[in-house]
């Protein structure tokens, strides 16, 4: 299966030291049956795309975690076992979990298949996407057209091998 882990780019830096991408149970997003009930369709491509993209809103939310980090949204495309990804029955339905899954067993690096990043012209948009969150989840449409807007901008497609030059290591 696949799933889109989101991180930061100092998150991306540590998993390329560790070899992980995360020390425990990993959040990631996929394709779910509630995504599919949701997203109203059956083209899979489609469906890995609205799965990116709420990943890459849970980048934001790590973003809006780590205030000197920089502000470019990073989701990690990665194959686990069908087994290894669970979403919670308990949280099908809700908005804001559609397309959340829990890996239970560690996500090494090397199985990553690629890497989406912001381009640096995001910038500006992402930040003020981090700043409205907080009011855009309590209700203000202005903040969630705000946070909206961090959308308008593709994510770039990166090969793992890429992942030095992302974060500024050398190999």
């Amino acid at each position: 299966m696949r799933v889109y882990v989101p991180l930061t780019l100092s998150g991306l830096a540590e998993a390329y030291k560790t070899g992980e991408l995360a020390a425990g149970a990993v959040v990631a997003y996929a394709v779910t049956p509630a995504l599919r009930e949701w997203y109203l369709s059956d083209d899979i491509e489609e469906l890995e795309y609205a799965a990116l993209n709420r990943a890459a809103l849970a980048s934001l939310r790590l973003l809006a975690g780590e205030p000197g980090a920089v502000r470019r949204r990073v989701v990690v495309a990665v194959d686990v076992p069908d087994r290894a990804a669970v979403a919670d029955p308990d949280r099908g339905l809700d908005p804001v979990a559609l397309g959340e899954v829990r890996v239970s067993e560690p996500v090494a690096l090397s199985k990553a298949a690629a890497v989406h990043v912001d381009a640096d012209d995001a910038g500006e948009d992402v930040s003020a996407a981090v700043d409205a969150l907080g009011a855009a989840d309590h209700g203000d449409d202005d903040a969630q057209f705000i946070v909206d807007g961090a959308e308008d901008h593709e994510l770039l497609w990166f090969a793992t091998q890429e992942i030095p030059n992302l974060v500024g290591l050398e190999d």
